[in-house]
């Protein structure tokens, strides 16, 4: 006989989905209002439809060809951020010592960049590669390379990339070190009866086991990488120019320097769209891959 099911305890979180789903629910609806929605000023508005979209997805617009822009600035960085920091994070996972003091000591060091608030990484950047007063802006010129991150595009895009290198690397570190930790000794004493070489360890035993880390750590990277903005915002504010304007920094300036909320509401409900459909998508290959693999070594 089975058990009656007491859902007596859905009554205690019922509160906390309640508060959530206002929280959540409230300012989405309020984005979507603004977002077919114009404003002359002095709360007055008026409806325009879908107008702000439209204008927003023709790239023959002012508005279309600053958000096309500024949306391929984002997967660049995106991509870059990806396939630099996913290799590193699982190379230093593999060098970081499994047992003994050094444990505690290496974890500690690695957490460390991620306690520092995003606004005071932006800080440190901005002082630290200054070509004046920065000491490795100093040393960059000292080796004769003209190094400007505030005139030149290119060495803007390149301080950006090695600041979020520094700040997250340790999260795919730490979270590859947690996948391999949970792989037990059988599996290397196996390898080891077989002469397994090392790189056959990695492929065959380390990388499918923290396959599952691997997609979270890439989720976690793109979201955070495709929605950056306090960082790069204090570190070049958008510049030189326009070359480091991701969409986000795009969407503040529409919103906040030129207040135009209809713009900014419908700019932020594709930009939620895109973040949405596209961590779909990486999440959708990755465990197909994976189911596929599985078929694979054990076919029915």
């Amino acid at each position: 006989m089975d058990k009656p099911v007491n859902n007596r305890a859905w009554l205690l979180v019922a509160p906390v989905f309640l508060i959530v789903a206002f929280s959540a629910i409230v300012p989405i609806m309020t984005v979507v209002n603004y977002s077919v929605q114009d404003t002359f000023g002095n709360n007055q508005f008026f409806w325009n439809g879908l107008g702000w979209f439209q204008e927003l997805l023709d790239p023959s617009t002012e508005l279309g060809g600053r958000f096309l822009d500024a949306l391929w600035r984002n997967l660049l960085f995106s991509a870059i951020i990806l396939a630099i920091e996913v290799p590193l994070g699982i190379l230093v996972a593999l060098s970081m010592p499994r047992e003994g003091w050094k444990v505690a000591a290496t974890l500690v060091v690695m957490a460390l960049p991620l306690l520092i608030p995003w606004n005071v990484v932006g800080t440190i950047w901005q002082v630290f590669a200054r070509a004046d007063i920065g000491l490795a802006g100093w040393a960059i010129n000292a080796l004769g390379i003209d190094y400007n991150y505030t005139g030149d595009p290119l060495a803007a895009w390149i301080t950006i990339v090695v600041m979020d290198v520094w700040h997250w690397t340790s999260l795919v570190a730490l979270l590859c070190y947690a996948g391999l930790k949970s792989i037990p000794d059988a599996y290397y004493q196996a390898a080891r009866i077989d002469g397994a070489s090392r790189w056959a360890v990695f492929t065959t035993i380390q990388l499918p086991k923290m396959k599952r880390v691997l997609l979270i750590a890439v989720l976690l990277r793109f979201m955070d990488s495709f929605m950056i903005y306090t960082e790069p915002f204090v570190l070049t504010g958008g510049g030189p120019g326009n070359a480091t304007t991701f969409l986000s920094i795009d969407l503040v300036k529409i919103a906040l320097g030129q207040f135009d909320l209809g713009k900014a509401a419908a700019m932020s409900l594709v930009y939620n769209l895109i973040v949405l459909a596209l961590c779909w998508v990486f999440y959708t290959v990755m465990t197909n891959t994976g189911t596929e693999r599985r078929q694979e070594e054990n076919p029915a």
